[in-house]
């Protein structure tokens, strides 16, 4: 197998999600999750701005993406751009599990526990999973990311409702699939630049991982 196709993402990528990461943990717009304030979202604009924030200012959730974005450089063809769609459905689900009242415990340290696991496991794989095994763990995972997402709208009429699940959707879409070519382009033209990048950007996926659950089990 030929390893700089295996291995996974840009430099510069992974310096970015750390200086987010330094200076946005400790921000009260970070620790809520919530692009308005607090407030449910009351209109169609309201509630896509908040649904495409809420995965980029939630740090937790947007280490996982990454986390995401690394593992389908692995896979090959049409799937890179299938499999984060079981990752994307999971979470629409899980949001509409909760608006529907539903409970789900431990939410957000498991999605805490997925950035953390997952960026271990990014670490330390050698080679390529398959494409059903990506996307069962993706679907899994995303119940909880979902479920999570929810909060920010429960109470919410149809219409922020809609356009929220949008929102998120689309952004976790862009930034799965949109990375996951960019570390294949880097791939194609420097292997050891890769797996520098892939590297870093799993252990700051597990680092955020770890001060998320470390935070939220104080």
């Amino acid at each position: 197998m030929n390893h700089s196709s295996t291995h996974f993402v840009p430099a510069t990528l992974p310096v970015r999600i750390f200086i987010a990461a330094t200076g946005l943990t400790l921000s009260p717009l970070a620790t809520a999750h919530h692009a308005m304030g607090g407030r449910t979202p009351s209109t169609l604009f309201e509630g896509l701005l908040s649904g495409i924030a809420h995965p980029v200012i939630g740090l937790d959730h947007l280490a996982f993406l990454l986390v995401a974005a690394l593992l389908t450089v692995t896979l090959k063809g049409t799937a890179r751009f299938l499999v984060p769609l079981a990752f994307v459905g999971a979470t629409v689900a899980g949001t509409l599990y909760h608006v529907a009242a539903a409970a789900l415990p431990m939410t957000e340290t498991l999605v805490a526990l997925s950035a953390l696991l997952g960026g271990v496991a990014v670490l330390l794989l050698k080679r390529s999973l398959p494409a059903m095994l990506v996307g069962t763990l993706f679907a899994g995972v995303g119940i909880f990311h979902g479920y999570a997402y929810g909060e920010s709208i429960v109470g919410a009429e149809q219409t922020p409702l809609l356009s929220y699940l949008l929102g998120f959707a689309a952004v976790q879409y862009a930034i799965i699939v949109g990375t996951g070519m960019a570390l294949a382009r880097v791939g194609r033209r420097s292997a050891r630049l890769q797996r520098l990048a892939i590297g870093t950007g799993a252990a700051l996926a597990a680092l955020t991982g770890a001060v998320f659950l470390g935070l939220g089990l104080a």
